[in-house]
């Protein structure tokens, strides 16, 4: 299996990357297509698909902040079972993070990334793929280290038409896996930071972001 990274529209493995995330996520978790030429070109962040017999069978975005000492998983796609792609897909791109933070001379602190919550996702197959099932998902997560972060969480959709989605956690892979919390600072940066490029963000998206202003710390929980 092949670790491909994708950073121009015109390489012809995008489209097939593109088709697998519209096959599997909901259409306000997907940027229009013409839209990844910017994100593509950005050299912070970082898109890798997994190749296999020249067919895209996983794919996984994410970036690192150095100045945040932390990284964000925008996503990850697991196109079929069998093949073991969730665990090459998640030891290439911790690799590349650390070999990212210890370019930058700071260590990584840990990394972001939004859980879908599936007790609250009743409509919504995910392609029919089994290994993408909000619960297995979770539960593989929850395996790999990450904790939910104790606020009630709330992001922009990706469609930039100011809607806010409400499905997922917001959680943390912390390095340490002994931290209980994370600056509520650090959050708050990071979401503002993450979340500029969308114009039209909602109302309760404001209201969650002030009011973690008003903590200093959040809490690490179990998922």
């Amino acid at each position: 299996m092949e670790y491909h990274r994708i950073s121009n529209i015109s390489d012809p493995f995008f489209k097939k990357m593109h088709e697998l995330m519209q096959m599997v996520f909901p259409p306000e978790e997907v940027l229009e297509y013409s839209l990844w030429k910017e994100p593509l070109e950005d050299p912070g962040i970082r898109v890798f698909v997994a190749i296999h017999e020249g067919k895209v069978v996983g794919t996984t975005e994410y970036r690192y902040y150095d100045d945040f000492q932390v990284a964000m998983t925008d996503f990850t796609i697991i196109g079929q079972a069998g093949l073991g792609i969730g665990r090459f897909l998640a030891r290439k791109r911790w690799d590349d993070l650390q070999a990212l933070a210890a370019a930058s001379g700071k260590p990584m602190l840990g990394m972001f990334a939004e859980i879908y919550d599936p007790y609250r996702v009743h409509d919504h197959a995910f392609g029919g793929v089994k290994p993408m099932d909000p619960y297995v998902r979770r539960e593989v997560l929850s395996h790999l280290g990450y904790k939910r972060l104790d606020f009630g969480y709330v992001h922009p959709s990706w469609e930039n038409n100011g809607e806010a989605v409400e499905v997922l956690d917001l959680c943390f892979l912390p390095t340490d896996e002994e931290r209980e919390g994370v600056p509520a600072q650090l959050v708050v940066d990071f979401l503002t930071r993450y979340y500029a490029v969308l114009a039209n963000k909602p109302a309760q998206w404001h209201a969650m972001v002030e009011a973690l202003k008003q903590r200093e710390i959040v809490a690490l929980l179990p998922i």
